[in-house]
């Protein structure tokens, strides 16, 4: 397998709104999985899971094979339990990270820093107080309630996406790593990149079912 393009630095999020895929389609890709990742895949219970991860591992062999210049169904990627996946057969090995939220899914990739993502959707009928007093500190629920609407609501999301997005990255970088983090606007999700490196660029890409055919 040929080796990562060495252009320093950047990091590409690949977004997909899987209301716009359809059902027997995406199961038209289920031969792209790996046979953990297939073994995986028929144990979840919930369909909406069960979507969210299969989608997932097809966008994450997309953006990967837009990366490395290669043909994204013969990426191969083994799981391991409560980490991302492993990729095989490339030095030194891109950066990765894949996330997802309701209907949403998410991955974004690097070809020389390690990275986090997280994504949320912005759910304004949460009982934000309740949750920020859950997993926020006092002086970090303090912030969020200060603000007002969808300031609020905004802020309250983004906090959660670093946290989340900096435990990923901590699962995959040295120990240590200093966290850069970078949020992308969005109407509808929070999205937040942290990377084991200062980025130049974040780029996103607006997967669309056209490019299934051409990965």
């Amino acid at each position: 397998m040929s080796k990562p393009p060495t252009s320093k630095s950047a990091a590409t999020i690949w977004l997909a709104d899987g209301r716009i895929v359809d059902d027997g389609e995406l199961a038209q890709h289920v031969d792209w999985l790996t046979a953990d990742e297939a073994t995986r895949y028929r144990r979840f219970l919930r369909p909406l899971r069960q979507r969210q991860f299969l989608l997932g591992r097809i966008l994450l062999r997309i953006a990967l094979g837009d990366l490395l210049g290669i043909e994204a169904r013969s990426i191969p990627l083994s799981e391991r339990p409560g980490l991302a996946p492993l990729l095989h057969g490339v030095v030194p090995v891109p950066g990765f990270s894949i996330a997802h939220s309701g209907p949403w899914v998410a991955c974004a990739v690097s070809a020389d820093a390690a990275l986090g993502l997280d994504i949320e959707m912005l759910d304004a009928t949460r009982d934000l107080t309740a949750l920020a007093e859950q997993v926020f500190s006092a002086e970090e629920t303090q912030q969020i309630n200060r603000q007002q609407g969808a300031a609020r609501i905004q802020a309250f999301y983004e906090l959660w996406s670093r946290k989340e997005a900096a435990y990923k990255l901590a699962s995959v970088a040295a120990p240590n790593a200093a966290a850069h983090y970078a949020r992308l606007a969005h109407p509808e999700v929070s999205i937040v990149l942290c990377s084991a490196q200062a980025l130049s660029a974040v780029a996103i890409r607006n997967f669309s079912p056209t490019q299934f055919s051409q990965a």
